[in-house]
């Protein structure tokens, strides 16, 4: 049935009722207003009694409704564009500005979240979830012991290279290494990173501000093959898998998280290779066994293809080097007296070494590159200085054959044909 329409004592605006349901006394009545804008006539609804006015929260009457026709009228009438001339317009109006208002809100939001909650809240579950344990562990303390009391409450906005600065003064004071500062750094500079990915922050990181504490760092020193050997002895006495982990280490060139999570399943026997995934490049490399190796397996193993070839006693994965190593190499006298950090012996020291052996050994540059899985050559340059034999014997053999061209024939004049 077609709804009655019902005039009020206000000019344009009509009514219908609802057929059962009330508004107080009366039945609840929807609310229309009718005008002409250049010539057409428009009819719009307004809305229910029983509803609310969005703009003062209170409910819709015959007044009220006039109060907009009237609105629109002037507004059609003076050519005001820039006032509404019809009621969609106006509830078009008012909700792109409650949308702006809602972003509004949201971005202050954004802006009033601090690092710690960032960190806390949002970046630690993910880190922790796809970083290796080690790895993660170094991070969650280089931010409680460093990062935290100076920019935990800051807004990212807020925090500026001076703050940074202050970070790296107060660890080179309590005697932490330029490194130890430079990986504080990263972690500031991956939570910026991830503020920007999810949509929490969209201006520049500090970081890129700051001059980043530089040391030349790098291992220097190389066990030599006696040496190798006498560390591979006493480690057998004490332990077979650090003794087994650390010839790998020497003759395959692995790092240790490499050799924490290769399974049976990277181990081809037939071919001598080992297939070596999610290595610290982020590439999978391959690396060729020796025959020492390929024996430790074969008297290992092998296992089934989805275990760890060197599990805890839990089944689980190794997360740290065993303090038996060491313990044996300060038992092999090879640190004594030695306190720069470059030149003790550590576990890192043994893919030092099987680098170094290859370069000694005539191996190109690149192909060490390769087989130590670097991701850039200029990594691999480190070990050039071992390298300067084999290029002396180079210029040796160039000599000597321009020496016996000298003796066999004067040198002659070639025309070219222009």
């Amino acid at each position: 049935m077609a709804a009655k329409w019902i005039g009020t004592k206000f000019k344009g605006v009509r009514y219908y009722e609802h057929p059962t349901r009330k508004h107080g006394v009366k039945k609840d009545r929807y609310l229309a207003i009718r005008y002409q804008i250049d010539g057409k006539r428009i009819e719009e609804g307004i809305g229910w009694t029983s509803e609310r006015d969005p703009e003062d929260d209170q409910n819709w009457t015959e007044a009220k409704a006039a109060l907009i026709l009237e609105r629109l009228r002037g507004a059609a009438k003076h050519g005001k564009r820039e006032a509404p001339t019809r009621i969609t317009e106006k509830r078009e109006i008012e909700k792109q500005r409650k949308e702006a208002k809602k972003t509004a809100q949201e971005l202050a939001e954004k802006e009033a979240i601090t690092f710690d909650q960032i960190f806390t809240e949002r970046y630690s579950p993910i880190a922790e979830q796809n970083k290796t344990k080690g790895a993660w562990d170094a991070e969650s303390s280089l931010y409680k012991l460093w990062l935290k009391p100076v920019i935990g409450n800051l807004t990212l906005e807020n925090i500026s290279p001076i703050h940074l600065e202050r970070i790296k003064k107060n660890m080179a004071d309590a005697g932490k290494s330029p490194r130890s500062a430079t990986y504080a750094l990263s972690v500031v500079r991956q939570v910026y990173n991830f503020a920007k990915t999810v949509d929490l922050y969209k201006g520049g990181c500090p970081v890129s501000k700051v001059k980043l504490p530089k040391k030349d760092n790098q291992r220097q020193r190389f066990l030599t093959h006696e040496e190798a050997n006498r560390l591979l002895a006493a480690l057998k006495a004490r332990s077979r898998d650090i003794h087994e982990m650390a010839l790998l280490s020497l003759h395959c060139g692995l790092r240790a998280g490499e050799t924490f999570s290769l399974q049976w399943a990277d181990v081809d026997l037939e071919k001598d290779i080992l297939t070596l995934r999610d290595t610290k490049s982020g590439r999978t490399r391959h690396s060729i066994m020796t025959g020492m190796v390929k024996d430790m397996f074969v008297k290992r193993g092998p296992g089934r293809k989805d275990t760890l070839v060197f599990p805890t006693t839990k089944g689980t994965q190794i997360d740290r080097i065993s303090k038996t190593f060491n313990r044996v190499v300060e038992e092999l006298g090879f640190n004594e007296g030695i306190t720069d950090p470059r030149y003790r012996v550590v576990w890192h020291s043994l893919r030092h070494s099987y680098a170094s052996w290859l370069v000694q050994s005539g191996i190109s540059l690149y192909t060490v590159q390769k087989m130590l899985g670097h991701s850039r050559i200029n990594m691999t340059e480190r070990y050039s200085h071992l390298h300067q034999d084999t290029l002396q014997d180079a210029v040796k053999v160039l000599e000597q054959s321009i020496a016996n061209a000298g003796k066999d024939k004067p040198g002659q004049v070639v025309s070219f044909s222009k």
